[in-house]
């Protein structure tokens, strides 16, 4: 069992490494992203909604079709994996790197390599139902398609994604501050009370 934990942390170890090397270039901005998704400032929450409203206004203005919208977001993401890693260090100065943001770095790509790591467990644990009960399977991916389709179907595309992107972005900073586990934790003390009223009833 030590072994396995000792590969499982090594291997985990070396992934990190692996992508540390990998977005060295992007040290200077994940770092200030970073700041912004976890609201170190007040200003923060507000300029993320207003930044993402204004790029989705643009979209709605333009209204290109699939096939530009993809091609023009392709087009930014190559622009930026060429830019970045010029201009960053000219911006931020790679000379202050301290040992406080290397550090902070590393727990970023450290995240990251965890995140990528439950991405992949679930995909394998999805292919395990199908493989282990085939009905369930059926059963889960169909009714949640199905579900998915009908919001879909109910809310406008550019909308919905409008909702999906600015909670994603404020997902990080919800966290940091404790609102998620505030509002999860006032909920289960709410169905508490109302299991424990339904208890005295039935007595």
């Amino acid at each position: 069992m030590a072994e396995g934990d000792n590969r499982s942390t090594n291997l985990l170890a070396a992934e990190t490494a692996s992508l540390e090397e990998q977005l060295q270039g992007w040290g200077e901005v994940m770092l200030m992203a970073d700041k912004v998704l976890r609201w170190e400032r007040a200003w923060f929450p507000p300029a993320i909604m207003g930044v993402v409203s204004l790029v989705f206004l643009t979209i709605y203005y333009l209204d290109p079709s699939v096939l530009s919208g993809v091609s023009c977001f392709v087009m930014f993401l190559c622009l930026a994996d060429y830019l970045v890693p010029i201009l960053a260090p000219r911006i931020f100065g790679s000379n202050k790197w301290t040992t406080e943001q290397q550090q902070r770095f590393h727990e970023i790509c450290n995240n990251l390599v965890k995140t990528r790591r439950r991405a992949v467990g679930w995909w394998r644990r999805l292919f395990t139902l199908k493989e282990e009960k085939p009905k369930m399977y059926f059963m889960t991916m169909i009714i949640s398609l199905a579900a998915v389709a009908w919001v879909g179907q109910q809310v406008h595309n550019l909308l919905l994604t409008y909702l999906i992107v600015t909670f994603v972005l404020l997902l990080p900073g919800l966290n940091q501050h404790g609102i998620i586990s505030k509002y999860i934790g006032m909920a289960k003390r709410e169905i508490n009370k109302l299991l424990k009223q339904k208890e005295k009833k039935n007595e």
